[in-house]
């Protein structure tokens, strides 16, 4: 599963907000935060699972959920990357639009 795909539903966000803030949660402490039915949460864990987004230990007869820091870092880096490369584009830009300015500065100065 894509991770893009996985962090696209709100609801799955939630889920992952909620683990960055307790660590771990259970399935059914999580389903506990929902208005939605147990197996409907069940199905996010499911994508979050095959997205690697969170891992998941049997302890006894709950499933304890945490989240996947490799994965968190992948897309991390990922998107720094992609900011860097959109920075450096924007700092091109800026410098071309300055060096045109100079001229026309010039230009209408000696008009007045």
């Amino acid at each position: 599963m894509d991770v893009f795909i996985a962090i696209s539903d709100p609801t799955r966000r939630s889920i992952l907000d909620m683990l960055a803030r307790k660590g771990e949660l259970s399935a059914t402490e999580i389903s506990d935060q929902f208005k939605m039915s147990a197996p409907a949460i069940s199905q996010h864990l499911k994508v979050l699972r095959d997205s690697d987004l969170v891992q998941v230990d049997k302890r006894g007869r709950q499933r304890i959920y945490r989240i996947n820091p490799q994965t968190l870092k992948e897309l991390d880096s990922w998107t720094k990357t992609l900011t860097d490369q959109w920075n450096k584009r924007l700092d091109t830009l800026e410098a071309i639009l300055k060096a045109d300015e100079g001229p026309k500065l010039l230009v209408e100065k000696k008009g007045r």
